[in-house]
């Protein structure tokens, strides 16, 4: 545990989001230490719900590092991200350096763009991630919600030789091929081999509960073995039933929400808003996961 996160005791509560995921967790001040008790809590509900949302949390850079470090270690973002280099992953229409707003046709809006496909953050490194932590900063008073959907749920219901024919399955996940259906030139040369093709499974099984759960994303770009335009049909089959309404659920976000979502059970997505209109500023910092999927 960090130095500067001393133990302080708190009495939590958990209210469920949706039938199938997702919790509402009070009674935590991330502006103050946390009990090793306490955050053991949290990470059970985080096992357990998939999505965590901590209302009332105004935090800084530091604190929000401290709290996420608790899960693990962080990722540092790809040089493509606006805030790249660092443990962030800006979500924001405001430059970094000026806090002036940035033009729509910017290469750093534009790459923001695939964020409104359903993905899974990290999906797209040898290591993909545990689990994400975004911070709202600055919200629009419109648009802007990020929607999530669970891969258990919908692996669940998948008929039995479903699951039997994607048990063994690799697909192949990229950063170049997921910002390339916004524009094949968004990434440079460089970016494209910063984060080269990586191979993960289709399944993953929770190495808490057992559970299992589809591993898809806007980065799989096909089934490694297969001719591509069939295993594309089976990515877009296997992504359309996830992302069914009875398997989904919008935040709306407010100032000082932070969400924690499981990024080896969840596929999450953003929405549009008036880049033009408002200003919004999202930070997210980034837990690595503990292992590749498959070997490389």
């Amino acid at each position: 545990m960090p130095a500067c996160y001393k133990s302080v005791t708190m009495t939590l509560t958990v209210r469920k989001l949706h039938p199938l995921f997702g919790a509402e967790i009070g009674g935590v001040d991330l502006t103050r230490p946390v009990a090793a008790g306490t955050f053991e809590e949290i990470r059970s509900a985080f096992e357990e719900h998939s999505v965590l949302l901590l209302r009332g949390q105004a935090i800084d850079d530091s604190q929000q590092i401290a709290f996420s470090q608790l899960f693990g270690p962080l990722e540092t973002t790809v040089s493509a991200n606006p805030a790249g280099g660092t443990a962030f992953a800006r979500q924001s229409n405001l430059d970094i350096n000026t806090g002036d707003m940035i033009p729509v046709d910017d290469r750093r809006m534009v790459y923001q763009r695939a964020n409104f496909f359903w993905h899974t953050d990290s999906s797209f490194k040898r290591v993909p991630a545990l689990c994400s932590l975004l911070s709202a900063r600055i919200c629009p008073p419109e648009g802007g919600d990020t929607e999530f959907a669970t891969l258990r749920g919908a692996y669940a219901t998948l008929p039995e030789t479903m699951k039997q024919k994607i048990e063994p399955l690799i697909a192949e996940h990229s950063l170049a091929y997921s910002r390339g259906l916004v524009d094949p030139n968004v990434l440079t040369e460089a970016q494209k081999a910063e984060v080269p093709p990586v191979k993960q499974r289709l399944v993953r099984t929770n190495p808490v509960n057992g559970r299992k759960a589809l591993y898809v994303s806007a980065h799989a770009s096909h089934i490694v073995g297969w001719p591509f335009a069939e295993g594309r049909a089976l990515l877009d089959e296997l992504t359309a039933h996830a992302t069914e309404p009875e398997f989904c659920f919008a935040h709306r976000w407010r100032n000082g929400d932070l969400i924690i979502w499981d990024n080896r059970a969840v596929l999450h997505r953003a929405t549009p808003y008036d880049t033009v209109k408002y200003k919004r500023l999202m930070q997210r910092t980034t837990v690595a996961g503990d292992a590749p999927t498959v070997a490389q």
